[in-house]
């Protein structure tokens, strides 16, 4: 696993059109048409996040396992959509233990549960953003078929259903399709 960062730049050109930008709290991003993703900065963009992938860190081997064997990889033919969601999380969140914020995150909340219920249809990764000082503290990307766009819809609204959502001090949803 790299700790290279990956690179999400927003501006007029990329291999993702923005379809839809949604702010659900905290401040907007600039706005922006195209999505860049790859692994260094790109030029005269609106707004560029990083996040590097690490160890899943508040799930439990037997949830990892079954969660590698369930899901489709991602840049797959099919999956012309994608959704990236840059969350943080309120200081609470962070000023709680790593065993308070894992039970909050799985034993109260479910998180994995529901996001198994959405695979293989629904495919991510989960970028930290935190400790490279960014302004969110995770970058979910998540690719899937038009056909399973419901399914993420339902997998989302799960998810902020749950207490783990009342942490989320900023949250921002942009809606992609690969461009032309």
């Amino acid at each position: 696993m790299s700790m290279q960062p990956h690179v999400f730049s927003g501006g007029a050109t990329g291999e993702w059109r923005i379809r839809a930008v949604r702010t659900l709290c905290g401040p907007e991003l600039p706005a922006a048409t195209h999505l860049s993703v790859g692994f260094s900065a790109v030029e005269g963009v609106a707004w560029t996040l990083r996040g590097t992938v690490s160890n899943l860190r508040y799930t439990t081997r037997p949830e990892r396992d079954a969660l590698r064997a369930s899901q489709a990889p991602l840049a797959r033919g099919e999956a012309s959509r994608a959704t990236l969601i840059p969350i943080a999380k309120t200081a609470a969140w962070w000023e709680m233990a790593q065993d308070e914020r894992r039970a909050l995150f799985e034993e109260v909340s479910g998180h994995t549960r529901i996001g198994m219920a959405a695979l293989p249809a629904v495919a991510r990764r989960l970028h930290h953003a935190r400790d490279l000082g960014e302004p969110f503290d995770f970058l979910t990307w998540f690719e899937y078929a038009p056909a399973h766009e419901a399914t993420f819809d339902a997998l989302l609204a799960a998810l902020r259903a749950t207490p783990e959502w009342s942490y989320v001090d900023r949250e921002i949803e942009l809606r992609l399709e690969r461009a032309g």
